[in-house]
Formats: structure tokens, sequence, C-alpha cells
């Protein structure tokens, strides 16, 4: 255990003599390697090793939080007194640790540091190698490996002890194809809350070769035409737009200042009856998984939007207590240095009825966005702006032309209403979330599904 049982309660106790109805410590020790090979060479290297703790102390809507960058018993119980000045009025009385008994259900069959570091090398030569043999016009690859295991633990003064060890691991190509002065980017990455087990020179390859071959793709496409149009988002990558435009305004810190579309819309129609839409942190492997989230919950599944109507909020321990309900778990943070607020943990859309086919063939004239990239997305209105990177115009109920140059404008609760076919080919996508200058792992994803009369931002002249 990172910080000792009586140490941790009594940290607990250091910081609620000065005031404070909640108190609670949160320690991390964090190894990373990385590496990156451009232009087939391997540009860099680092590993990292990281290690601290935090005090955060509570009293109504006050808090107060000091880290440290030591785990030692003297560096803890000063950030403890520290954490605790300022709150006056006396201190709650804290209960008795006792460890949540929820053991990890991720498996780690074979861990990241049991690998040379020349044999993770060798992964993305493997990917630089299969992108650049899918064609001559293949001008550029970056391929780029990271792992990350981290140790927590997290107590506070409910009487709550939890301990968990996370393990991540990941490959992203992005390639880069050209030709008459025409050049596009592919995209793919490959990673899960599991060991190496995920990786090898088949499945690096394969990272390699889809982003090679999604550059290529779009060096034969065309500027994209603009205006209302019928979109089908592909599975997977789809998922990032409803992350960006729906879930952050799902999260309850969001709805407390009042900066969130959905606020006050509890029990309301939000989006076409067809949609079910969850979080859920528990899933075994899931890139945005843990056992506990980052204040000793448990993790969960959340029922955000069901069938259509607003159902639920994603809380951590703060907004759960202002709001008088229970936590669901999504109390994250970036590390001991940061607080955790209310993060998306794995965010997606459920199953339809229908087949990615069917909707492909129903769609007379429609633009098919198969991979998003970057995209602004203001809260408070549900309105957003996403660049396509893959995307084509589907014609007659066919997948035709490739499109260039083509953004995704629009809100998202226009668009979770005007969903009216969802399919069954469910895919998720891993990313890293950014809110409040913290970043962290979540999972965003749906099935192939069809959204009315969204307008589409083209360079078309």
């Amino acid at each position: 255990m990172l910080v000792e049982k009586d140490l941790a309660a009594k940290a607990i106790d250091e910081a609620l003599k000065r005031g404070g109805d909640f108190a609670e410590i949160y320690a991390e020790r964090r190894q990373s390697v990385s590496l990156s090979l451009e232009d087939s060479r391997l540009e860099r290297s680092s590993t990292g090793l990281d290690a601290g703790a935090s005090i955060r102390v509570i009293m109504g809507r006050n808090l107060s939080f000091v880290s440290t960058d030591s785990l030692e018993e003297e560096s803890i119980l000063q950030a403890a007194r520290l954490a605790g000045e300022g709150l006056a009025n006396g201190g709650a009385r804290p209960q008795q640790l006792s460890l949540i008994g929820i053991s990890s259900p991720h498996t780690i069959e074979i861990p990241p540091d049991s690998v040379p570091t020349p044999e993770k090398a060798s992964l993305l030569r493997s990917a630089d190698e299969a992108a650049r043999a899918t064609g001559t016009e293949i001008v550029q690859a970056s391929i780029s490996y990271g792992d990350d295991v981290s140790e927590v633990m997290v107590a506070n003064s409910e009487g709550a002890l939890a301990t968990e060890e996370r393990t991540r691991v990941r490959i992203i190509a992005r390639v880069v194809g050209a030709r008459n002065g025409i050049m596009q980017t592919g995209y793919e990455s490959v990673g899960a809350h599991k060991g190496m087990e995920i990786l090898g020179d088949k499945t690096a390859a394969a990272a390699g070769r889809a982003a090679g071959e999604k550059a290529l793709a779009m060096l034969d496409s065309r500027p994209s035409p603009s205006g209302k149009m019928t979109v089908v988002m592909h599975r997977g990558f789809g998922g990032v737009l409803f992350h960006e435009a729906c879930g952050h305004g799902l999260e309850a810190d969001t709805v407390e200042k009042n900066t969130s579309v959905f606020g006050g819309r509890m029990g309301e129609q939000v989006a076409a009856g067809m949609v079910t839409l969850v979080d859920d942190g528990s899933i075994p492997g899931e890139w945005g998984s843990n056992a506990f989230d980052d204040e000793g919950t448990p993790t969960q599944r959340t029922v955000l939007i069901e069938e259509g109507r607003l159902a639920g909020l994603m809380y951590d321990g703060l907004r759960a207590r202002n709001a008088g309900v229970k936590s669901t778990g999504n109390g994250r943070r970036q590390s001991f240095r940061h607080v955790p607020i209310p993060r998306m943990t794995n965010t997606f859309i459920l199953d339809g009825a229908h087949t990615r086919d069917e909707i492909i063939a129903a769609t007379e004239l429609g633009f098919y966005a198969k991979t998003l990239s970057g995209g602004q997305v203001e809260t408070a209105s549900g309105d957003f702006v996403f660049g396509v990177s893959e995307g084509y115009l589907i014609e007659k109920g066919r997948i035709t032309s490739p499109l260039r140059g083509a953004t995704l404008i629009g809100n998202g609760l226009t668009a979770l209403m005007n969903i009216d076919m969802i399919a069954d080919d469910f895919e998720m996508n891993i990313g890293l979330c950014g809110k409040d200058g913290q970043s962290v792992p979540a999972g965003s994803g749906q099935s192939t599904l069809r959204i009315q009369n969204m307008t589409i931002g083209g360079t078309e002249v």
C-alpha cells in the first residue's frame, strides 16, 4: 500500500483539526514509457517515474487542496496541516478506515515493464513499414507508443479506503500521403486498460496499414459540398462527436454552474426515442475503465439518456453531496496534483435495430463521416463544429466519392433528436479527454447511425 493505513488515518485527522466536514488523501506512483518513430527513425524514447500525494478538505462548498511530491510521512502530514488551515468551526470526526473489497476487473497478462524497450521499438517499425507498404504516395509516417502503469490509493474521512493498479498501453499511427500538391492524413490507434498482450507485430502493422490506406483513399477525394445533408456517422469515431457535444453537458459540475444545455431538463425528451446513452467505467479492459474512480467510489454503469429522455448525470463526490444524491463513480483527476472533477469514462450510444448496409442503402443522398478530427463545442448551447478527416458521398444508397475539407456544424441536442436509424455494429474508440486543464483516458463509441438535416461546411466552389 502506497501510504500505510495508520498514516492515512493520521493525515485525515490532522486535516480536519482546523475545520471541515470531509477530508481525503490521494496517493499515486506512476511509471510511464513513451517512444516515437519519425521518418523511419526512432526520434524519442523516454521513461518517467512520478510519485506523491494530495490532501483535500471540504466544508460545505469550500475546498482546500494541497499536494506534495513525496510519500514520506512528514510531507504528507505537513500537506494535511496546510490543507486544513483556513477552515474554521471545528472538524468532523473521521470514521475508521475500511478497505473496500472490490478487486480490479482488469486482467494484465503481459506487464509492460516485462517487455524490453527494443521490443517495443520494433512495434513502431512494424507499423511504419506497413504504412509505407500501402503505396508509393505515402510521404510521412509518425508512429508513437506509450504505456502507463500507476498505483493509486485513496482514503477519506467517511471510512473509504481503496487501492488499485492501473495499466494502459496504446499505439498511434499518423500517416501522410501526397499527390499533385494535395496532402491527406490517415489516423489509427489501438489501446486498452490491458497489458502488452493487446499489441504485437500484427496489431501494430494493422494500425499502420489502416492509417496508410485512409491517407491514400483521401488522395482521390474532391472538395466537399456545403449545405444541409443527411449524415451517416461511421461506428466508433462518431462517438467523439457525442462525447464532446453532449457528454460534457451531462457532467454534474456544468449543470451546477448553469453552463449545460441539459440543466433543469431531467425526464424531458432530449433525443430521438431510439437513443440510449450510457457512461460505464466498469467494463473490464476498456480504455476509460477503473475499478474505482479517483475518490474511491466503485465505478458503475450510468444511464444518461434512456429511450430519448434525460435520465441521469455523472457525479463526483462533491457535486453529489451538493445535490443530495450518490456519486456515480465519475470523480476523476489527471494525477495527485489535481482535484477530482466529474468526468466521463466510457460513454456510448447503445445498439439499434438496423445494419450498416441497411442505413447506407436507405440514404438517397448523404455524407458518410468515417473519421472525425478536432472540434469545438460550447456546452451551454450544445453548438459544435467538427472537422472530418475521412468522409465520402452517399448517392442512391451507395458510398461513392471521397470528400475532403468537410466540417460538421450543428447542435448536440438537435443532432440527438434527428437520429433516425442506428445499426448493430458497435465499436469503441480511445482518446485523451481534456477539461479544466486536466487530461484523462476516455472511451467513446456507437454503432453506425444516421442523422437528418445536419449542416456540412465544405470547400467546393
